[in-house]
């Protein structure tokens, strides 16, 4: 009988020998308690957190929480159901109205997960003869969005405006088109040129879906995303996002202007079929969603965070992803495999967390330290983060 795990065996051996070294597995780490959006205790010792998506800090702010409980009593544990059966409660549409006026559009529509927003929301627009053009480092829920539905699947070369453009040339004029792209993407934190890609897709007369995942909270003048900085608002007709960064908790969503936008309900199955968001959830979502209209000292400390960590790991002598500070994510470029284990084993043990990051997350042979930035990081925490860098890395020798 064939076993069909057989396909894992190089990834189960890989492991193994990566654990048999004696170091911890950066995969299965477990937070004992966490104490702050910045801080955490992990195996007894106090541990600052660098990798996490928490970029505004919202996850302990006393009205989000007080929201929540609220909810939680008022409403119960769960919906049990999904949201066009028993699952719409008055926090659900509470939800999608402050999603509504913080973004500005007609229409929001709230998911169970931001991976959902992205499967449902591709799946459903773009189906048989139509076409999904992409960037070749789009988040793996945009590739499955892609394959569940039935849309011929385009590439194009990363963050390439050149690329984009000679592929939409090729394409049948009057074939439907949707250009998915996302504002910041997730690996090295760096930024789409959303100006100049909404342009070309818009000559070709795409449809535009932009990812604001990691966007959303810190970039634009009322913290909307990348394409809200790039001033294309008018041309991107949807805009996906999630409630677990910048928001605090979890859940995804859609906002979009088109008139037709709220027959998805009827027709986006991983809408449809999924059990909604429990009530606590949404009323945590709202309030935050709420309190970030309105961030904008909160912004401007995590761009400090942000540049001064940059420049600082720059000074130390490592390799980043970026030439500059593009995001809130920072990648530290690694040679190897082991060297990168032991490096985020080092800054672990010296009490830091950060995600290490290797294919097929990564493009092949690319191996990286990630660390995310919170707007709740102290200037004191970002001194100690840089020394902890310094001291693993010339442990390590990653640095002089």
């Amino acid at each position: 009988m064939t076993d069909l795990f057989s396909k894992f065996d190089a990834l189960i051996a890989e492991r193994k020998a990566l654990l048999d070294t004696g170091v911890r597995d950066p995969f299965a780490i477990v937070m004992d308690k966490v104490t702050s959006p910045t801080e955490a205790v992990i195996q007894g010792r106090r541990t600052i957190l660098l990798g996490t998506y928490n970029y505004m800090g919202m996850t302990f702010d006393p009205d989000v929480i007080a929201a929540g409980k609220k909810a939680l009593d008022e409403y119960g544990s769960g919906t049990t159901g999904s949201r066009v059966l028993n699952g719409t409660y008055q926090g659900h549409k509470e939800c999608e109205e402050a999603l509504k006026e913080f973004y500005g559009t007609d229409h929001a529509m709230v998911f169970s997960t931001g991976y959902q927003a992205n499967l449902g929301m591709i799946s459903t627009i773009a189906g048989k003869g139509d076409y999904i053009i992409l960037d070749a480092d789009s988040h793996a829920s945009i590739y499955d969005g892609c394959w569940l539905g039935n849309a011929e699947i385009v590439r194009f070369r990363h963050n390439s405006v050149e690329d984009l453009e000679k592929r939409l040339a090729r394409l049948p004029a009057d074939a439907g088109k949707l250009v998915v792209l996302e504002g910041v993407y997730s690996m090295l934190g760096d930024i789409a040129p959303l100006k100049e890609m909404v342009a070309v897709a818009k000559k070709y007369g795409a449809m535009v879906l932009v990812d604001e995942a990691h966007g959303m909270g810190f970039f634009g003048e009322n913290g909307r995303g990348v394409f809200e900085e790039a001033g294309v608002a008018d041309d991107v007709d949807f805009v996906v996002g999630t409630f677990s960064k910048s928001v605090g908790t979890v859940g995804g969503f859609c906002v979009s202007n088109h008139p037709k936008f709220d027959v998805l309900r009827l027709v986006c199955r991983p809408y449809v079929f999924t059990a909604s968001l429990p009530p606590s959830v949404v009323a945590t979502a709202a309030t935050s969603i709420r309190k970030l209209m309105h961030a904008a000292d909160k912004r401007a400390h995590l761009w400090k965070n942000s540049k001064r960590l940059h420049q600082g790991l720059r000074d130390l002598g490592f390799t980043l992803g970026t030439e500059n500070a593009q995001s809130a994510i920072i990648a530290v470029m690694l040679p190897d495999m082991e060297t990168t284990v032991r490096m985020w084993q080092a800054l672990l043990e010296l009490g830091l967390y950060v995600n290490m990051a290797r294919p097929p997350a990564t493009p092949a042979g690319t191996f990286l330290l990630r660390c995310s930035l919170c707007a709740e990081h102290s200037d004191d925490q970002v001194g100690e983060i840089l020394g902890m860098f310094e001291q693993a890395g010339k442990a390590v020798g990653c640095i002089a």
